[in-house]
C-alpha cells in the first residue's frame, strides 16, 4: 500500500493511513514496518459468503493529509 500510494513508512506509522472495512469485523490492517496490506485475522469464506460463487471483501484506504 505504501509503495502503491508513494508514501514513506513514517506516514503509515504516524496514523496518516487507515484501512476501513465495511461491517463490524476488521479483516485487514497495514503492517507498520513494511507498509503491506495484511489480514488482521483468519477469514472464513464459508461463514462470510455461504454458497455464493464469488466472495468479495471490500475495504477502503483512507489517507489523511496531502499526497
Amino acid at each position: 500500500v505504501a509503495k502503491d500510494l508513494g508514501l514513506q513508512l513514517p506516514a503509515l506509522r504516524d496514523g496518516g493511513v487507515r484501512i476501513i472495512d465495511r461491517g463490524r469485523t476488521q479483516y485487514f490492517s497495514l503492517h507498520g514496518q513494511t507498509g503491506h496490506l495484511v489480514t488482521a485475522e483468519r477469514i472464513d469464506r464459508e461463514q462470510l459468503c455461504g454458497s455464493v460463487q464469488q466472495c468479495v471483501l471490500r475495504c477502503e484506504v483512507i489517507v489523511e493529509g496531502e499526497m
